[in-house]
Order: structure tokens, then sequence, then C-alpha cells
């Protein structure tokens, strides 16, 4: 990753290119959980930002007890059994690693950022929850999420089309060349979609695993076209790509740096 696509990552600039012109955007953020929120503009007001930091703040603090309980949960690589009385975020994460045969860390953006939309959708008509590259979306329009893939030149260049009659749905995003998450694999981006959330994101890291070389994308999609609730895959490596089910892959036109948010 050169400087200006580490840049952009740190101060996530991706995240302007799927903001909706009929959202209202806002950002909360504790300790890792750096999440960008939009909700229809009628339903937002300032105290839906508090409230959200609220109910971000009590799954945080729900999984971190846990973690205290159960250690190995924070650092074991594949699924594992889990102690009474865990709470239903924790089981979320660990009901996705099986699924997907990963740690249950490899679920934690895409289970807090459901977990907060749902909350959300008490309140709100449409929602998108976007925690580090994985996305919980309910809308009543199509929206277009940017793909981000590092190095590869199909970086701000394409995007997923996602309709207003998939979601609820989850988009999430795995890679060997981006970011801090841990990834055995060398993919610029595998994006995954489908439900719940935690699913999603635990595949994604599954699939991105898979990925050393170009030739190794369609074990990525081999592996998750395998898993019930997962609706599609796009996975790039360099100047290759390949997908599978519900996946439309249109051209976006990135925004001027000035105007990245």
């Amino acid at each position: 990753m050169n400087k200006r696509e580490e840049y952009d990552y740190v101060n996530r600039h991706y995240r302007s290119l799927h903001e909706g012109t009929n959202l209202k955007y806002y950002k909360i953020s504790i300790r890792e959980s750096d999440l960008a929120i939009g909700v229809d503009k009628e339903s937002y007001t300032d105290s839906l930002v508090s409230w959200s930091y609220e109910i971000l703040l009590g799954l945080r603090m729900d999984l971190e007890d846990y973690i205290k309980r159960q250690p190995e949960f924070k650092t074991s690589l594949a699924p594992i059994y889990l102690l009474a009385g865990a709470p239903e975020i924790v089981r979320r994460m660990n009901g996705a690693a099986w699924a997907a045969g990963v740690g249950p860390m490899a679920a934690v953006a895409g289970a807090i950022a459901q977990a907060l939309g749902e909350q959300l959708l008490t309140r709100c008509g449409q929602v998108v929850v976007e925690n580090g590259g994985d996305i919980f979306l309910s809308s009543e329009s199509d929206r277009i999420i940017a793909v981000f893939a590092g190095p590869s030149k199909f970086t701000y260049k394409i995007g997923i089309k996602i309709k207003a009659g998939e979601t609820p749905l989850g988009i999430c995003t795995s890679s060997g060349t981006v970011g801090p998450s841990l990834s055995w694999g060398r993919a610029d981006a595998v994006v995954i979609t489908g439900f719940p959330t935690a699913l999603s994101d635990a595949v994604a890291t599954a699939a991105a695993n898979r990925v050393k070389t170009s030739a190794d994308l369609m074990k990525a999609i081999e592996m998750a076209q395998k898993i019930s609730g997962i609706t599609g895959i796009l996975a790039i490596k360099e100047d290759t790509m390949a997908a599978w089910g519900k996946i439309e892959v249109v051209p976006i036109n990135r925004r001027k740096s000035n105007e990245s948010g």
C-alpha cells in the first residue's frame, strides 16, 4: 500500500464514496470501534448521536466483560465453545465463526454494525452503519457501495449496487494488503454480501485467507458459495477480479479529495 492509499484508509476517505445524498451522516468511536452512520434526514436529531454512542458503549462493555471471563474468545483463530450466559453480541459472533471456520473476533465489526443498526431502525426509516469497511444496510432506495482494494487498479473505480429489496444486508470486506486486520492471504479485497452481518464479516475473512495470488480467487468463491446466508462475493487481487451471486458491479467516479469525509 503506497502512502496515499495508507492515508486514505487511516482517514476513512473511502467512506465519502458510499454516502447517500438523502442520508444524514455522523461518526462515533470508542477505542477500536470507529463507525460512520447514516440515517434518513427526517429521523436525525442530535440526541440520536448520543443515543448511538450509548448503544455502542453497551455493546463494547458486553463484549469486553465477556472476554475477561473467557480470554480465549479474543485470541482464538478457530470457533470455540462459549461459557454459560454469554451476551447476544458474543453469541452472534461465535455463531458466524462456526459457519465460516474462523475465530470469533473475525466477526466483531459486522456484529457491532448490525446490533447498532437494528437499534437505530426502531427510530429511523433507513440506516447504514459502516464499521471499518464492514456495513449493515437497511435502505428504501438502491445504494452503491464503493470498493476499496488498496493497490489494485479497481480502487475508487468500482462499486457494488445494492437494491433496496435486498436489505437488510451485510456488506463486508477483508483484505490482506489493506488495514490492520489479521489475514493469512494477500487479497486486495474480498467483499461478501449476506445476512446476518456478522456472518458476512466472518466469511470475508475466511475467503480472503484463501487468496495468495490471482489464481486463488476461485478458491475464495468456492468457499463462500457453500455457506447458507451468503448471497454474493467479489474477490480482487491486483488487476483480476472474480464474482459470484447477487453482485452487480458498477463504475463510480471518485470525488475530489476536498469533498471526502
